[in-house]
C-alpha cells in the first residue's frame, strides 16, 4: 500500500516550502498575518524536531487567529498522528476535509488514521472519497478488501485494474491467493480458458492457468495446457514443461535436459511442476543409467528447498529397487546437505549398507548415532551386528547388551539383537551364551507368530 506517500513532505527552513504534487499544497497558501505566519513556522520547526506537543500549541495559536484555515488542521492532525493521539488526529482531519473537501492530503490524513488503528471500514469508506481524485488508489482498496476478507469484491476491483492499467506483481498475488480457493477456482479456470481462445498469444492466461491446475494437483491438465502454450508460443520457459515429456518420451535425451534445466532454473515454475520433472529424469535415469551425472546437477537446483529432501526421496526410490550402492550415495549427499544426524536418513542409511555388506562404514556412522540418539536401540543393533561382521566380537557384545535395554515392545528388534548376540558370544568362544542367546530369538520369533 501506498503508505509512504500518505503523509507529504515539508522542506523548510523558514522559507520556501515544495510539494510533490499536482495539487496546491495546503503550506503554499499564503499566510494571513505575520502572527499566523510566526506560529505556523514555529509549528514546522518543532514538528521537524519531533517535539509535537509544542507544535500543537503553535498551530492551536493558528487556528485561534484563522478558525477556517484547513490547513492548519491539516498539519494539527499530522501531529497528533505523529504523537498517536488518534482521536484528536482523526478530528483535526475530518474539519480540514469538512473546510476543503476537494483536497485529497485532507482525506489521506483521515485514512492514515484509520489504517494505523486498524478501522479498516473506515479505510476503506474514505480511500472510496479520494479514489475520484487518483485511480490507482484502488491498490489500497484492493490490499483493504483483501485484510477483511471480501474477496468478490477484491477480484473485481482487481479486474478493473488490471483491465485499465495492465497486471502487477502484487494484484497477481492477491489473484492468486483468491482463485485458489474452491469458491472461484472454476470460474477463474472457465475464464481463463475463454481468454486463451480469443487471445492464444498471450502467455499469462497459460500460466494462470497451469498454476490452478497444478494447486488443484491435477498434473496432467497442466500438462496438457503446458503442450498447446508449447504450441502457441514455443519459446515459452513454460512451453518446456511439456517439450521435456516429450522429449523424454522420443527418446530425445539431449533436448530432454535441456529443457529440464530450464524448469529447474526458472523462478517462475510452480515447485510441484519441479519435483514432477525430476520425478520423470529419475525414472528415465534408472532405465538409463548414462545419465546419472545429469541428475546430480538436477538434485543441485533442490538443495535450498525446505518442503521437500529431494536427494534422500531419490535414495528411497533407490533404494525400493535394491539399488543401495545408489542410494547410499543419495542418503549421503543428503546428510551433508541437510542434516547430518537426521534420524530417519541415518536408519536408511545403515539398512543400505547393511545390504551392500559395507560393515565398516555401517559400523563407525552407527557408533557415532549412538553419541546422538543415546536411547534409540536400532543404532546399537547396527553397530553390533557391523562389529560382529568385522570379527570385533568384545565390541559387538558391549554395545548390543547395552543397547538391548532400549528395547520396548519390539519383538522383532529384540530377537535380532539376540541373534547378534548369540554371533557375539559365538566369535568369543562361548558356546554356552551363544545357545542362549540363540534360543531366546526362537522362542521371541515363535512367539510373534
Amino acid at each position: 500500500m501506498k503508505k509512504g506517500v500518505l503523509l507529504f513532505l515539508f522542506i523548510t527552513m523558514l522559507g520556501n516550502v515544495t510539494l510533490v504534487t499536482a495539487q496546491t499544497a495546503p503550506e503554499d497558501i499564503a499566510m494571513a498575518t505575520d502572527e499566523y505566519e510566526d506560529s505556523f513556522y514555529e509549528s514546522l520547526k518543532q514538528k521537524g524536531i519531533e517535539n509535537y506537543d509544542k507544535a500543537i500549541v503553535a498551530l492551536e495559536k493558528c487556528i485561534k487567529l484563522k478558525p477556517n484555515d484547513a490547513v492548519a488542521y491539516f498539519e494539527l492532525g499530522k501531529n497528533y498522528l505523529a504523537s498517536k493521539q488518534y482521536r484528536n488526529a482523526q478530528d483535526s482531519f475530518e474539519k480540514a476535509t469538512q473546510l476543503d473537501p476537494k483536497n485529497k492530503w485532507y482525506w489521506l490524513g483521515i485514512y492514515d488514521v484509520s489504517y494505523e488503528t486498524k478501522n479498516y471500514p473506515l479505510a476503506i469508506e474514505i480511500i472510496q472519497k479520494i479514489i475520484p481524485f487518483d485511480e490507482e488508489y484502488k491498490d489500497d482498496l484492493i490490499s483493504l478488501y483483501m485484510i477483511t476478507n471480501q474477496q468478490d469484491k477484491a477480484l473485481l476491483t482487481i479486474n478493473e485494474m488490471n483491465e485499465k492499467f495492465g497486471k502487477s506483481q502484487e494484484r497477481e498475488h492477491y489473484r492468486q491467493q483468491i482463485v485458489s480457493q474452491g469458491k472461484y477456482k472454476n470460474s477463474e479456470i472457465t475464464s481463463l480458458i475463454d481468454k486463451i481462445k480469443k487471445n492464444p498469444k498471450e502467455e499469462s492466461n497459460y500460466i494462470s492457468l497451469i498454476f490452478l491446475y497444478s494447486k488443484a494437483d491435477d498434473t496432467e491438465k497442466a500438462l496438457d495446457v503446458a503442450k498447446q502454450l508449447a504450441k502457441e508460443i514455443p519459446n515459452s520457459e513454460w512451453a518446456h514443461v511439456s517439450l521435456f515429456k516429450v522429449y523424454l518420451d522420443e527418446n530425445k535425451a539431449d533436448k530432454a535436459i535441456k529443457s529440464m534445466h530450464i524448469i529447474l532454473a526458472s523462478p517462475k515454475m510452480d515447485a510441484k511442476i519441479k519435483h514432477r520433472t525430476l520425478n520423470e529424469f529419475l525414472i528415465y535415469v534408472n532405465k538409463n543409467p548414462q545419465y546419472a551425472p545429469e541428475l546430480e546437477k538436477a538434485i543441485g537446483y533442490f538443495d535450498n528447498d525446505q518442503n521437500v529432501a529431494v536427494a534422500k526421496e531419490i535414495g528411497k526410490f533407490y533404494h525400493s529397487k535394491n539399488q543401495f550402492e545408489n542410494a547410499i550415495k543419495y542418503y549421503e549427499k543428503d546428510l551433508k546437505s541437510n542434516s547430518d544426524t537426521d534420524r530417519e536418513t541415518n536408519l536408511l542409511l545403515l539398512e543400505a549398507y547393511t545390504q551392500s555388506n559395507q560393515f565398516q562404514p555401517l559400523t563407525e556412522r552407527a557408533m557415532a548415532m549412538i553419541e546422538v540418539y543415546p536411547s534409540q536401540p536400532q543404532f546399537y543393533y547396527y553397530a553390533g551386528l557391523g562389529s560382529n561382521q568385522l570379527k570385533q566380537f568384545k565390541n559387538a557384545k558391549t554395545v548390543l547388551e547395552m543397547g538391548l535395554d532400549y528395547v520396548v515392545d519390539d519383538i522383532d528388534l529384540e530377537a535380532k539383537f539376540n541373534i547378534q548376540l548369540g554371533e557375539a558370544y559365538n566369535g568369543l568362544g562361548n558356546a554356552a551364551k551363544k545357545e542362549e542367546y540363540f534360543l531366546k530369538a526362537n522362542a521371541l520369533v515363535k512367539k510373534k507368530k
